[in-house]
């Protein structure tokens, strides 16, 4: 008697992009082995990649780096991979489909996960050479094979993926246009205000951006030379990136007859199920409630939904949050909830940095007991906990504004408890799914230690990467919870906090950054470990800080910050404010001989702005030549000592405080730390120098100088504490040069020395134990490092100055030494500003 075996279902799936492998990995992860067949076609050559962080190819990731699962993963788990195969049709009624090779394969269950399309507008000349589309590795390496052929480039869309391809062209070293058809950037996440605020800052970085422009044109021969638009206007460039949105990829459902969208998208309902119930839509392709979603979250979330009901269980899609948090250019830009929340039905709170680029807005309910939405804008450090206050319905504290201003003491300094206040089940990470319970429990369960692991464990951080922060939040207070000890780490490819980072650089003798990351981190590094070693190994070796080039953040790849219009500004020392005539006059024709604007700043040194790339070694060169040096106005290091004129001039002044601080600018000139440093002398109690709101503050006692430390101005001014008093001279440069080390070896990655000292546990007290008292028997090794640092001084700009090789480095172009003919100016009150 034989007995009856089931055959496992096939399911089919059409599309191999994000949200096609994530079904298919959820299904294999969740299904009992032989339950079903899975057959998937793609169309691209290569399996799935990750299309969110695409723009990261044209920074040196690889397309291996990029792929979500090599092919090898497919035949592990029993997959039937097809790529570079296109699914011609698919007949609903015999349940087959065919493959333009002419293959017909049936099904049980057919998943359409076909994606979109850019959405190229009818415009004139949109075929011609030169123009491209932002989608797949194959249309980027289109673009950089035609990019050395271009200086110009312009984007048609100004929303997130328009203003991702505008990144990619700014990294292929082409002048950047982003044009743009409605009245604000990224319509969809932002308002006027924080539109505003975007454009401000992307034009600061040299990227021209032009709103309310619809072109009707392209035209040039054989390739791309000027673009024409509605309103009469014409721009030249030569290449052209078009990135105005998606089209929803429903071709082979309506052939098949399926029902669609009046404007595009394969409608489902709530299972995800298409007009046919044996075929089910998600992702970019599918149209539920009348939304397509751009995102890949509730893509992920449509495929976690379908592979629930094909294994018997009963879920359902609503609708997906659209809260978004992602960096752009290096610019934060986050809307989440209800952003654009109407006055009627809300209140809003706005905070707006013109002079920072920082705009903040949340928007909070009649009652004002719950946060509905809200906007960020250049800092977006608080877009988790604002995400989670809005989903978990979290009462409001009684001043709702520090939530993004910070507390700032009172009835509220408790509010808000943290990440272990939201509720088990606050989603943390969307893309994934992943609760905070899930997290935790992975911790508590001894199953994860780190946020590698989890990520690992749970998947959470897989996708947009956005949750990570918090995800290492949870962590820590979690460990902390179970009493065990919590490691600052640097970032997820450093096990190790930035002061045991700088004991292994200096224990090992390592000099680059890859051998760091090859003998003691992981990965590929980031945005945050990049910047932070760079910063280490010129604090440990005095190295010239070009030798770290490619990790290093623009205004250090250049030794000079980038201004509006995309040039630079030129700042020599001026040590203690003082400067002979004749240097003087050296500034003056300099300025006038390269048209430059001047100004003087509150640093008492002399600021030269409009400077192009290719004229900064020249321009210094004069510079040295006179006697100048850099002024590091560029880099976090020490920038200036500001002085009042003192007992030489000044009937007030107890002591020579323009000699004193020239002594101790000249002594910590081009000394590298964790965030810029400031000081100031001041002859007597009057304080004109302003020396109690810099990181060191020195004032003049009839019995000697007072010391100051930890105070700085900014967005959070701090006044400095007294740390010392009536110090003779050479005690005061000790106890500063101990202070100084201990804050470069200790400090966190852009911590300011009174955020700094805000952590320390025991405060000033116990930073007085260390440097006065030598509590931690190292003063001696403070002393011996600092003096080896002032020893190993040298002018970055005069190494640069003298070496051919080096001088190579600043063109705007990688490909002609010819300057950006789209730099322009404007005369105002004598002088040139940007034309912005």
């Amino acid at each position: 008697m034989s007995r009856l075996v089931a055959q496992p279902q096939h399911i089919v799936v059409i599309g191999n992009g994000m949200v096609g492998f994530k079904f298919c990995e959820k299904l294999v992860a969740k299904a009992q082995p032989g339950t079903f067949q899975i057959t998937v076609f793609g169309e691209e050559p290569r399996p799935a990649y990750d299309r969110v962080h695409l723009s990261a190819y044209f920074s040196g990731t690889t397309a291996e780096e990029l792929t979500m699962a090599p092919v090898e993963w497919y035949a592990q788990n029993n997959i039937n991979l097809h790529l570079g195969e296109l699914v011609t049709s698919v007949d609903a009624t015999t349940q087959t489909i065919t493959t333009h090779k002419g293959e017909s394969i049936s099904y049980d269950k057919l998943i359409l996960a076909t994606g979109s399309s850019a959405f190229v507008p009818p415009i004139n000349g949109v075929e011609k050479e030169g123009v491209f589309v932002y989608r797949t590795i194959e249309d980027l390496d289109a673009m950089l094979e035609y990019a050395p052929k271009a200086r110009t480039a312009a984007v048609i869309g100004g929303g997130l993926l328009g203003l991702e391809a505008a990144k990619a062209a700014v990294d292929m070293g082409l002048t950047t246009h982003v044009i743009e058809f409605a009245s604000r950037l990224m319509p969809r996440q932002l308002d006027e205000a924080g539109s505003e605020m975007l454009k401000r800052k992307l034009e600061s970085l040299g990227i021209s951006i032009y709103l309310n422009k619809s072109t009707t044109a392209i035209l040039g021969e054989p390739g791309v030379e000027k673009m024409l638009f509605a309103d009469g206007s014409e721009l030249n460039v030569d290449m052209i990136i078009v990135s105005a949105g998606i089209k929803p990829r429903d071709e082979l459902a309506i052939k098949a007859g399926l029902a669609v969208g009046p404007r595009g998208g394969i409608m489902v309902n709530d299972n995800l199920q298409t007009s046919d119930a044996n075929i089910y839509a998600i992702g970019e392709s599918a149209l539920h409630g009348g939304m397509i979603y751009g995102l890949v979250a509730p893509g992920y979330d449509m495929a976690d939904t379908v592979v629930t009901n094909l294994l018997g269980g009963e879920k359902t899609f609503k609708g997906f949050d659209m809260s978004t948090k992602l960096k752009l250019i290096g610019v934060d830009v986050a809307s989440f909830g209800d952003a654009f929340a109407s006055p009627a039905t809300s209140r809003s709170i706005v905070f707006e940095d013109k002079a920072k680029g920082i705009y903040k807005r949340i928007n909070i309910s009649e009652d004002g007991k719950y946060l509905v939405g809200g906007i960020l804008v250049g800092d977006a450090g608080n877009y988790n906990m604002l995400l989670q206050t809005v989903q978990n319905k979290i009462i409001l504290p009684q001043d709702p504004e520090d939530l993004i201003l910070g507390s700032r003491g009172g009835a509220s300094e408790s509010a808000g408890a943290g990440v272990m206040s939201l509720p088990d089940e606050a989603l943390i990470c969307s893309c994934e799914n992943v609760s905070k319970g899930d997290i935790c429990s992975s911790v508590t369960d001894g199953t994860c230690t780190d946020v590698a692991g989890i990520k690992k464990c749970t998947k959470a951080g897989t996708g947009c990467g956005g949750c990570v922060p918090m995800v290492n939040d949870l962590l820590n207070a979690t460990l902390k919870q179970m009493g065990k000890e919590v490691k600052k780490v640097l970032c997820e490819h450093f096990d190790y906090s930035r002061q045991e980072l700088l004991d292994l650089v200096k224990v090992n003798n390592i000099r680059s950054y890859d051998e760091l990351l090859h003998s003691h981190g992981r990965g590929d590094g980031c945005e945050v470990c990049k910047p932070a070693v760079a910063s280490i190994m010129a604090s440990t070796w005095n190295e010239l800080i070009l030798k770290q080039a490619t990790i290093q953040d623009t205004n250090d790849r250049y030794l000079a910050n980038i201004q509006k219009g995309g040039t630079y500004s030129v700042v020599p020392r001026i040590a203690g404010g003082e400067i002979t005539p004749e240097k003087l006059i050296v500034i003056g024709q300099v300025a006038a001989k390269y048209g430059l604007y001047t100004k003087i700043t509150g640093g008492q040194r002399i600021d030269m702005f409009g400077a192009r790339v290719d004229q900064l070694p020249d321009i210094w060169e004069e510079l040295i030549n006179a006697g100048f040096e850099s002024g590091h106005a560029y880099g976090k290091s020490l920038r200036t000592v500001k002085s009042c004129v003192g007992s030489t001039w000044c009937r007030y002044g107890l002591h020579d405080s323009v000699g004193f601080a020239i002594q101790v600018e000249e002594r910590y000139r081009g000394l590298r730390s964790p965030h810029k440093l400031k000081g100031g002398v001041s002859g007597c109690v009057r304080e004109c120098a302003e020396a109690q709101s810099k990181d060191f503050g020195i004032i003049a006692t009839e019995k000697g100088w007072n010391l100051y430390i930890c105070g700085n101005g900014g967005a959070k001014p701090q006044h400095a504490q007294l740390f010392a008093t009536d110090l003779d001279t050479e005690t005061c440069i000790k106890y500063l040069d101990r202070f100084l080390m201990f804050y470069i070896k200790t400090a966190e990655p852009l911590n300011r020395t009174a955020t700094w000292l805000n952590k320390m546990e025991g405060g000033m007290e116990y930073l007085r134990q260390v440097i006065v008292e030598d509590s931690l028997g190292i003063c001696a090794d403070l002393d011996r490092e600092m003096q080896f640092m002032v020893d190993t001084y040298a002018c970055e700009w005069k190494e640069v100055v003298n070496n051919p090789e080096l001088r190579q480095r600043f063109q705007h172009f990688i490909n002609t030494p010819e300057p950006d003919p789209s730099i322009r100016f404007k005369p105002e009150r004598g002088q040139k500003v940007p034309v912005v």
